[in-house]
């Protein structure tokens, strides 16, 4: 609803004629239907208002303004884009941060960002004397574009006043109406929304990856073993919607056995990482009160997964590395679903351990699940991941296995921290928009050293 009401320090606005701009009912329609269409495909914030953008200018005005009110209340002139014969110019040298709102301020702007009503407003409007910093800023807004008639809405959210969307135009003779103001208030209420669904896509990130880093081994923490390396990585989803739960785990056994882990609850979401985080403590507390195979522990955490959490399904490896009593290093693994690790020769012959594959957590195997062993060959570098390093949508799985396959070899002379860090950046597929956790072992050059 506009503020119809004559406010003191306000120089009225004079009587607005018939715009040439206006649009038919069923133009206003579709251009709000086209805004909603616009903001509901796109969880990106710049991406989405410069599509709203587009569609309002020159449609309805020349000039659009986007101030936006941050969740620590500070302001600022978030978009600000000129439209003329040439197109779309966004004015980077009006926007930036503003002064804060003022509760006492009169002037349109502030009490649109107040959320007290939307105003029409022209440089008139602002000539006397500045009651508040924004005041100010909104002069020199009038002065620098040209502005001679805006109309300018609050951004409102489900509960909170997120901004305020400002259209100009640069000829007086098509001042906006209140039937303009109505269709303004429609488009800042559906920005509002937008802003909202993305702020909570961010905290839901923040608060998962928060979860996520808390939780998964830091480089100091991950268990020394005498001459070997170990180190790992985690890389976030590019999208907040994309939070996962991937996760990695390595730690000593009471009988100085070295348990390894990675794993991945199946989902994107703030729920796939709280499950993430009930399996990696459930399986810390299985291997390491139950001197048992890995296949049993698997199957163990299989059984009790579907009874005490609320995870349904995920992939996970458990292995278990020790030294035996001619100094060789022995690899016990079972798998249940999740991709191969990659064992990686210092001579740079690879080679998948693609044994003791068994079902995904969550499903009933129909054969018992199994262990496998392999004697680890000097130097060698054994990798575990997670899928985000290897799928893509343009290419099949075995493409990413083999890109994984050939970046590994050519790494293989690599330090472990600078082989993890390019293995990373050179085998991640550009369109993957999962999570990615990765834990790399090196064994040492020579046989002999014991774990103490």
């Amino acid at each position: 609803m506009a503020d119809t009401t004559t406010d003191p320090g306000v120089q009225p606005v004079p009587p607005p004629v018939a715009p040439a701009r206006g649009l038919s009912e069923l133009e206003r329609l579709a251009l709000l239907a086209d805004t909603t269409a616009q903001l509901i495909s796109n969880n990106d914030v710049d991406e989405a208002l410069n599509r709203v953008v587009a569609l309002v200018l020159p449609r309805l005005a020349d000039w659009a303004v986007i101030d936006l009110i941050t969740e620590s209340d500070d302001v600022a002139r978030y978009l600000v884009v000129h439209a003329d014969a040439e197109g779309l110019t966004v004015r980077e040298d009006l926007q930036g941060p503003m002064p804060p709102v003022s509760d006492a301020s009169l002037m349109p702007l502030s009490r649109a960002l107040r959320g007290v009503a939307s105003n029409l407003a022209g440089p008139q409007t602002y000539e006397g004397a500045p009651d508040s910093g924004i005041a100010v800023e909104q002069r020199k807004l009038f002065q620098v574009t040209g502005i001679k008639t805006a109309a300018i809405a609050p951004i409102r959210g489900p509960w909170e006043v997120l901004g305020a969307l400002t259209l100009g135009r640069s000829d007086e003779s098509e001042a906006f109406t209140t039937r303009d103001l109505a269709l303004l208030e429609d488009i800042a209420r559906r920005i509002g929304l937008a802003l909202e669904n993305a702020r909570h896509y961010q905290r839901q990130r923040q608060v998962a990856e928060t979860m996520q880093r808390y939780l998964l081994p830091q480089l100091p923490q991950l268990p020394h073993l005498p001459g070997v390396g170990m180190t790992a990585r985690y890389l976030s989803a590019p999208d907040a919607s994309y939070v996962g739960g991937d996760w990695y785990d390595a730690f000593r056994l009471p009988g100085g056995d070295t348990a390894l882990v990675i794993g991945d609850v199946v989902g994107h979401d703030l729920e796939a990482a709280a499950g993430m985080a009930q399996l990696r403590n459930m399986i810390r507390a299985f291997t390491w009160s139950q001197d048992q195979p890995t296949h049993r522990i698997v199957q163990h955490l299989n059984e009790a997964m579907t009874q005490i959490t609320d995870v349904r399904m995920a992939t996970m490896i458990l292995a278990r590395l020790a030294v035996d009593a001619a100094g060789a290093w022995q690899l016990r693994w079972s798998s249940a679903g999740h991709p191969p690790p990659l064992l990686v020769g210092r001579d740079g012959l690879t080679r998948y351990l693609t044994e003791a594959n068994g079902l995904l957590l969550g499903m009933t195997p129909s054969h018992p699940r199994s262990e496998a062993r392999l004697t680890l060959p000097a130097a060698s570098t054994l990798v575990f991941y997670t899928d985000g390093l290897i799928e893509s949508r343009r290419q099949p799985l075995d493409m990413g296995l083999e890109n994984l396959r050939r970046h590994a070899a050519s790494l293989a002379h690599r330090d472990l921290d600078a082989f993890a860090d390019q293995l990373l950046q050179r085998s991640r597929p550009h369109d993957n928009d999962d999570d990615v956790a990765l834990l790399a072992v090196r064994l040492p050059a020579a046989t002999g050293s014991r774990a103490s």
